[in-house]
């Protein structure tokens, strides 16, 4: 009979590679040594650090909510804005549903996240079942939280409008971006193997465990909730009581089929207008390459190449990556792992940033309300565009990267055999 800690034997959450981790100084962290994905992190001040970071976000974000945030100046008209009132203006046009974009993904999402980080950090005397599920909610959160992407899309929108009268930033918009930097500083100091082991250690396994080897080799899987171990036909973590599988139920299935969804989307997202311009009393409807060429066109080649990679290129270039992995894993192509893992792990990570382009009309049509002179409201266009980054974000999230490694594993057994066969 083996007992098992969870801070000495850790499966990886990318490849499934079970890794004996040392007592860590304070500082420092452990990586997988085949796919070099971080395990566990050990920061100096584990209870502290996330603590005092989320709360400093929060109050930067009730200062932010408390004053203007952006102000335009044309032809002695004036217009000044909050961040409330950004939700109050785009919920009176047809496409309401672009300020539930804003007010989730850069409002109540982060606020959310840095509350459950305080009273976690700080163990306040809370149910254990509200503490699991508040934890399970946490980091199915943290990429969802596009504060400082929202951020960078109102920069480009200052860009944008430079051309057409004097831009401003109000009190609040320092505190925001304080915000921005003190709410992703949280995450990154915040562990979650220490967060649930806090909670509750994990669970017992009574066998031996081969560092070095798969956990489905040895008949174990892991919870990706809480990464804990357990043995493969045991459905329901008794950590987190979270259901799972040795790997993602129907992981290729669904993520082909969102993965199909958001390709039919794109077309009109492209095609469509994303936003309407009215200037003395004409209109002109622009795509989001007409975006792109405008600014091109007035000189603006730094934020124009943004918008083109953000809003053009990443979201191609993440659907034919996501399918690509998909091949891959079936055993089409036999592509280097580590080369598809880091192709995961960019898919992953740059995915989020298309919502750049959907932030910056949601500003734009919040500050541009100047009557007859110039107003600026959404157009069907950006609400597909933004249906199609959300369904490119479930599909990253519903591809189990361990099937690339899976499909490594079975390769070199076959060659194992054969070699074996050719020896007798």
């Amino acid at each position: 009979m083996c007992s098992h800690e969870s801070h000495e034997h850790v499966l990886c959450t990318q490849c499934d590679m079970l890794v004996a981790v040392p007592e860590l100084e304070q500082g420092t962290k452990a990586t997988c040594p085949r796919c070099h994905t971080t395990l566990v992190s050990k920061w100096r001040y584990p209870y502290k650090q996330p603590a005092a970071y989320a709360f400093s976000a929060l109050i930067m974000l009730l200062i932010a909510c408390l004053f203007p945030f952006v102000k335009m100046g044309a032809a002695g008209i004036e217009n000044e804005i909050s961040l409330f009132q950004i939700i109050e203006i785009i919920s009176t046009t047809r496409y309401s549903g672009l300020a539930l974009f804003f007010l989730f993904f850069s409002l109540v999402i982060p606020a959310f996240c840095m509350v459950t980080i305080i009273l976690l950090g700080l163990q306040v005397h809370i149910p254990k079942g509200l503490k699991v599920g508040m934890s399970r909610i946490l980091f199915q959160m943290k990429s969802w939280c596009m504060a400082e992407i929202f951020l960078a899309g109102v920069l480009v929108s200052f860009v944008k409008l430079i051309a057409y009268g004097d831009i401003g930033v109000g009190l609040s918009f320092l505190p925001y971006c304080l915000f921005c930097m003190l709410q992703v500083r949280a995450f990154q100091c915040l562990d979650r193997h220490w967060l649930w082991n806090k909670i509750e250690a994990a669970p017992k396994l009574n066998q031996k465990l081969e560092v070095g080897k798969t956990g489905i080799s040895q008949n174990l899987r892991l919870c990706l909730v809480c990464t804990a171990i357990l043995p493969a036909e045991q459905s329901q973590c008794p950590r987190c009581h979270a259901r799972g599988h040795v790997r993602r139920h129907q992981s290729i299935q669904w993520t082909v089929a969102l993965l199909l969804t958001s390709f039919l989307l794109y077309i009109p997202a492209n095609v469509l207008p994303v936003m309407t311009t009215h200037m003395l009393g004409s209109d002109m409807d622009s795509t989001i390459m007409d975006g792109v060429i405008l600014l091109w066109s007035d000189g603006s080649y730094p934020v124009a190449l943004i918008i083109f990679i953000a809003s053009i290129m990443v979201p191609s270039l993440k659907m034919i990556g996501i399918a690509w992995l998909c091949l891959d894993s079936q055993g089409y192509g036999n592509r280097d792992p580590h080369r598809m893992h880091f192709i995961y792990e960019l898919v992953e990570y740059v995915g989020r940033w298309s919502m750049i382009d959907v932030f910056v009309i949601t500003i734009l049509a919040a500050l541009v309300q100047m009557g007859q002179l110039m107003s600026i409201v959404p157009a069907q266009g950006v609400i597909f565009f933004g249906v199609v980054v959300i369904l490119t974000m479930f599909a990253a999230m519903t591809f189990d990267p361990r099937l690339t490694w899976d499909r490594c594993e079975k390769k070199n057994a076959v060659k194992a055999v054969e070699q074996e066969g050719a020896i007798g």
